[in-house]
């Protein structure tokens, strides 16, 4: 089997051309895709839990808490202790990240619209499914 014939060989190459748009699109507005990522999952109006960022993008913590890190040196984001439990920390966008997270969603937006855009419906569920399936096979053989 070829290379390219394999799935995983097919995802890998899909999502560094996803990634490399993403990045090349961050870069315009002097930022990265992984500061995008973690300005859409913080929740605008409570805040979000550093502790839950990780799990929810898939980054090692190591990663995110040097993005996390920059992000505060760069007024994107403040940390705030959780009134409830004074050693976590709930992360919360300044208006600049929230201007920042705006720009993002519109870019992630954007791709997929334009992707839809060359595939029927039929085509849309077809791909959810398989990667469903693929996730599902991870998961039982894993």
């Amino acid at each position: 089997m070829k290379p390219e014939e394999t799935i995983d060989f097919n995802l890998r190459w899909t999502w560094l051309n996803i990634a490399r748009y993403y990045n090349d699109a961050a870069t315009k507005y002097g930022t990265s895709m992984s500061v995008g990522m973690v300005l859409l999952n913080i929740d605008i109006e409570n805040g979000t839990p550093s502790t839950h960022l990780g799990p929810k993008m898939g980054m090692e913590a190591t990663s995110l808490s040097r993005t996390i890190k920059n992000m505060e040196d760069e007024g994107l984001i403040v940390r705030k202790a959780d009134g409830s439990d004074g050693r976590k920390s709930i992360v919360h966008l300044t208006s600049l990240g929230l201007d920042k997270r705006n720009v993002a969603k519109q870019v992630v937006l954007d791709f997929n619209e334009t992707v839809r855009k060359e595939l029927k419906d039929s085509d849309i569920q077809t791909f959810q499914k398989v990667l469903n399936i693929v996730n599902k096979t991870i998961k039982n053989i894993a």
